[in-house]
């Protein structure tokens, strides 16, 4: 879409001006071929997509590698379906199982099974590898240091704490 004119009315839409365009083109350009990227690397090396193996982090730097299924829904950034389909997938490999919750007999506990450790440290390093060579050898330590500001600008705007928010672990 094109900039607004100056004198645009007050309920039409702000349009974004020529630059605010091309950073978000860029971002998204950017985030997609990342995720793309990440995803084949850890599906030809590790047999898994990139958010199975943000679960299997999220479990192995947890206490006793153990979540509630909401707290690793609400960590992952996903809907409790989504999280509870990967999951039983990563179930089916033996690399994580679910315990019921002793203090709430609807709770369960996502728990990161040895099997599924082995795993994530077998491929860990090449992962790492994969993201220093797409992100972090591309830019310069101000340049991570604003990336890393402006990320998280977006991410607490975006996670309103009030009651009824609509966010995915909520859904």
């Amino acid at each position: 879409m094109k900039t607004a004119p100056a004198s645009a009315r007050a309920d039409e839409p702000r349009w974004l001006t020529d630059e605010e365009q091309r950073v978000w083109r860029s971002y998204i350009d950017a985030s997609t071929l990342l995720e793309d990227h990440l995803d084949r690397q850890l599906q030809r090396d590790a047999g898994m997509p990139h958010i199975y193996y943000g679960l299997l982090v999220q479990l192995a730097e947890s206490p006793q590698r153990r979540l509630r299924m909401t707290e690793l829904a609400m960590s992952a950034k996903i809907t409790r379906s989504r999280l509870s389909h990967a999951v039983a997938r990563l179930e089916k490999n033996g690399w994580v199982r679910r315990e019921d919750c002793p203090s709430d007999k609807r709770g369960q506990f996502a728990v990161l099974t040895d099997e599924g450790y082995e795993v994530l440290r077998r491929h860990a390093p090449g992962h790492v590898d994969a993201v220093r060579q797409a992100v972090f050898d591309r830019l310069s330590p101000e340049q991570q240091k604003s990336l890393g500001e402006i990320m998280r600008i977006i991410a607490e705007g975006l996670q309103p704490s009030e009651a009824g928010a609509d966010l995915p672990w909520l859904r």
